[in-house]
């Protein structure tokens, strides 16, 4: 069986209230071994860190764009706590949206920069999301300004060697804003977004990603690929971009598997066997 990873699921959401572990189960035999449940909220957060604690997964802390205009200082510390948590192994999802646009500019960017910093005293990586209104930029040009003027891609970022700054989640943008992004080091996850109309350039993008720097993800519920419920994506079906990463790279599908595994574990750094209850012998 083809070793997988799912490194960015919201398994707290809505949508798997009442099936979470069979979901899981689910994706265990799919053969996903690890699964990262980032939050988007304070409560959000709180949630993925006792799904994560209950069913041995990994979680991450953080206040989306989308809810940056909602965050007090009271969720600011909230968050601060749980990233120290043992199974927070990342800050985020976190990032900017100048699409939808939910919360301002300003305060979108100052969000960002505060989750950047706290990613760079604690030493784990952020979940960066990041959209521009169709046929614009502007979102990637000031992410990456902000991720420059931080340290990334310097030894002003104090990172150990094999965990990037920050993991690019849900790649979309052109071609030179991953070349930019790879040149700071940072790390690119594929999700079923790759298969929309418009997104033609992240198939470039992902032939160039250093093998080190690799990542697949649903982001689940959302995004699902070609074959997958349209209503709930769920992590099983990264197993689809997952093959579509491998036919772009030229390799097996079972040494992409590997690879993934070896690169979610260096990434996402904690003591750990297994990300999933143990299952059936993948081999």
């Amino acid at each position: 069986m083809v070793r997988l990873v799912d490194d960015h699921c919201h398994l707290q959401a809505d949508a798997f209230a009442a099936d979470a572990p069979a979901v899981m189960a689910a994706a265990r035999s799919a053969g996903v071994e690890r699964l990262l449940v980032p939050g988007w909220d304070v409560p959000s957060s709180r949630a993925a860190a006792a799904l994560a604690d209950e069913h041995g997964l990994d979680f991450a802390a953080g206040i989306h764009p989308h809810v940056a205009a909602e965050a007090d200082d009271g969720a600011w510390r909230a968050t601060t706590e749980l990233v120290e948590l043992d199974r927070c192994v990342a800050i985020g999802e976190t990032g900017l949206d100048y699409d939808r646009a939910f919360s301002p500019r300003a305060v979108q960017l100052d969000n960002l920069r505060r989750h950047l910093a706290l990613a760079r005293d604690v030493a784990k990586p952020a979940i960066l999301h990041c959209r521009s209104k169709p046929g614009q930029r502007d979102a990637q040009d000031d992410l990456l300004h902000e991720l420059a003027a931080l340290g990334a891609g310097t030894t002003g970022w104090p990172l150990p060697e094999g965990h990037p700054p920050a993991v690019l989640h849900s790649f979309s943008g052109p071609l030179d804003y991953g070349e930019q992004a790879l040149a700071m080091g940072l790390a690119i996850s594929f999700s079923g977004l790759v298969f929309r109309a418009g997104e033609e350039a992240s198939a470039q993008v992902a032939r160039m990603v250093p093998a080190a720097r690799l990542l697949v993800e649903t982001d689940s519920p959302y995004l699902s690929p070609p074959g997958a419920p349209r209503r709930r994506n769920e992590p099983r079906w990264v197993a689809v971009t997952a093959h579509w990463l491998a036919e772009q790279r030229g390799v097996t599908d079972d040494a992409l598997g590997d690879l993934l595994v070896a690169n979610y574990d260096a990434m996402f750094r904690r003591a750990r066997k297994s990300s999933l209850p143990p299952g059936p012998s993948r081999r």
